[in-house]
């Protein structure tokens, strides 16, 4: 396999992953003003942990899903930039 192939696939992963993390903090939303059952703040900070930063952070501000949590408004761009400093590391 070819370096290309790798990015290929990373890109992928970052995308798919961003797309999880967004679309779990709608749906969590939802169930928020339905109250219904919850996606547990463990799996959301699990989702951006493992990539999908961006996408929980786009969402948690679009729909304004725990903004008005400290540990989360604090956490999820603290997760994003540890990422940034880790690919910035193993890229340069």
């Amino acid at each position: 396999m070819t370096w290309e192939s790798y990015v290929d696939y990373l890109l992928i992963y970052v995308i798919l992953i961003n797309l999880i993390g967004f679309f779990q903090m709608m749906w969590d939303k939802k169930k928020a003003v339905k109250n219904k059952k919850r996606i547990s703040e463990k799996q959301l900070f699990f989702v951006a942990i493992i990539g999908g930063s961006v996408g929980s952070i786009m969402a948690m501000y679009l729909f304004r899903h725990k903004t008005q949590h400290v540990f989360f408004v604090m956490g999820m761009p603290l997760i994003l930039i540890l990422q940034l400093v880790v690919v910035y590391l193993v890229c340069f």
